[in-house]
């Protein structure tokens, strides 16, 4: 029987996690720690390229420094027989797209928990001047509690973003905004824009524009022709239909420009009810009061 390939002297590799362009992610054993990681490692053929380890190396670099609570953790990275790779937190639930792909739409509660989390993940990252310019249902893993881990840094861009990888349009391209496809650079409102895709397709389990050929999904992103959450969706609050909607607004204009905004259109109109109940019951107790001095006084 063949013993399991070891690397970095501590790393068990088992089975395959899922594969990607340019990388594998493999399940694997920390024998140092005795803990489960996952290893994602460079394919022979891609680790030869410059731009390619570049990326890989930023990727690595871009999570390890967050250290955030909804970010998938970075502990260790390497090169093994010519090969690259990144150890990183093991979580043991489904993506986000597993997920809608066997259960359907999610309900309304749950989408907006999953966008909290994935606010607070970016407002971190766009903080620290980190982009993610990937984020899709793939993307967001879910943890043992229910809460969702963004994952996937390998076309971040951040101050370490070599010039010549910069202004090149990453990601992929049902989640992008037609400026951006159109060669805009990348800003955090971009990452935004594919939370809300991410949302309405959490919400209807249907991609917001699922065309196949890249030609035409290109136009009808451009041509920005939506269902409405609410006509698919009747039982969405507005405030939830409203933020998924401005956040994939045809209109960058229109669009948010922080998680900050993002994540107070999202929360803000539901407080505002309780607030004002919060005012009527003190303004009520005050007349009681009032009316209780006058009858003394008569």
């Amino acid at each position: 029987m063949q013993a399991p390939e070891l690397i970095g002297g501590r790393y068990e590799l088992r089975g395959v996690l899922g594969r990607g362009g340019m990388a594998e992610v493999r399940d694997a054993w920390d024998k140092r720690l005795g803990r489960p990681v996952a290893v994602k490692l460079l394919y022979p053929s891609v680790s030869a390229h410059p731009d390619t380890r570049r990326r890989f190396a930023i990727e690595a670099r871009a999570a390890a420094a967050l250290n955030h609570p909804h970010v998938v953790a970075v502990h260790d990275s390497g090169v093994h027989d010519g090969r690259h790779y990144i150890v990183l937190e093991r979580l043991p639930g489904q993506s986000l797209a597993d997920v809608l792909a066997h259960h359907g739409p999610l309900p309304v509660d749950h989408v907006r928990a999953i966008m909290r989390d994935v606010l607070s993940a970016l407002r971190a990252a766009h903080t620290s001047g980190v982009l993610h310019r990937d984020i899709k249902p793939a993307n967001i893993l879910f943890t043992h509690f229910g809460g969702v881990k963004i994952a996937d840094f390998g076309v971040a861009k951040s101050a370490d973003t070599p010039q010549t990888l910069t202004n090149r349009v990453f990601g992929t391209m049902a989640y992008l905004p037609a400026d951006r496809i159109a060669g805009r650079p990348a800003t955090p409102s971009d990452d935004l824009y594919a939370l809300g895709v991410v949302a309405y397709e959490a919400l209807t389990a249907r991609r917001a524009y699922p065309q196949e050929n890249l030609t035409a999904l290109a136009d009808a992103i451009a041509a920005g022709h939506l269902a409405p959450v609410a006509t698919l969706r009747p039982d969405v609050d507005p405030a939830l239909a409203t933020t998924i909607e401005r956040s994939m607004a045809r209109d960058p204009r229109w669009r948010f420009a922080t998680a900050d905004q993002m994540l107070a259109c999202l929360d803000g109109p539901a407080q505002r009810p309780q607030r004002t109940g919060v005012v009527l019951a003190a303004a009520a107790l005050l007349a009681v009061f009032v009316l209780a001095a006058l009858l003394v006084v008569v």
